[in-house]
């Protein structure tokens, strides 16, 4: 896979809280020259990286419920709305982790409706984040099932911030899950070319990346 190919199946993230809007627009910078599916930014930076991306095929990205996913469902639809209106075009979202693993299955396919109706709504693609450190794999199954009944575009391994990222093991588990007509996004230490074609051999679709200009490099061009 050519880098530009590669390019376009890469969500840009940049999510530390410490992040400044000088960060922001070298993101988008990068961004643009390196022709990435999108940039994901906390919502804060919404605005700005629409301002900073317009006119190009980069889409922005945001993350809604982060990185807990214990917000109530009406504050993550608020935020939804919110970033779409300044200019997201894609919404990652965190679910009620301990909901599901409570067995609250109902509320947390409720959960995920509303915010895939707010989306869809506006033409938003959806990405649910299911945070699979910390999962059993029943859960996993179960979660990407809830998923896919809601009505999400993609399931999403990680946030980041749990005590690890993506595997090759969970991407193939989604992607079982989940069957081909669903998006798979990988997110959480993918940092080499050899990394990103692996997750996408095992089933993903999309690669959440901060390290992009390092993982191109490693592509045939």
């Amino acid at each position: 896979m050519n880098s530009k190919t590669l390019a376009r199946m890469i969500d840009h993230t940049l999510l530390k809280p410490e992040a400044t809007p000088d960060h922001v627009v070298a993101l988008c910078a990068e961004a643009r020259q390196l022709n990435t599916a999108a940039v994901c930014v906390n919502p804060i930076y919404v605005p700005l990286a629409a301002r900073e991306l317009a006119g190009s095929e980069v889409a922005v990205c945001t993350v809604v419920g982060f990185p807990l996913g214990a917000t109530p469902t009406a504050i993550k639809v608020c935020e939804t709305e919110i970033a779409i209106t300044q200019g997201a075009t894609e919404i990652d979202m965190v679910i009620p982790i301990g909901k599901l693993k409570a067995g609250e299955l109902t509320a947390v396919e409720n959960d995920i409706a509303a915010v895939a109706a707010a989306c869809h709504a506006h033409g938003a693609l959806l990405k649910v984040i299911i945070e699979n450190a910390l999962l059993t794999d029943a859960e996993k199954v179960t979660a990407c099932q809830l998923c896919q009944q809601a009505g999400a575009d993609y399931v999403k391994t990680s946030t980041g911030f749990a005590k690890s990222g993506a595997t090759l093991k969970d991407v193939r588990l989604m992607r079982q899950t989940v069957g081909p007509e669903m998006g798979v996004k990988a997110a959480g230490g993918v940092h080499s070319y050899e990394e990103a074609l692996a997750m996408i051999e095992a089933g993903a679709t999309r690669i959440g990346a901060s390290g992009t200009a390092a993982i191109l490099a490693g592509a045939p061009q």
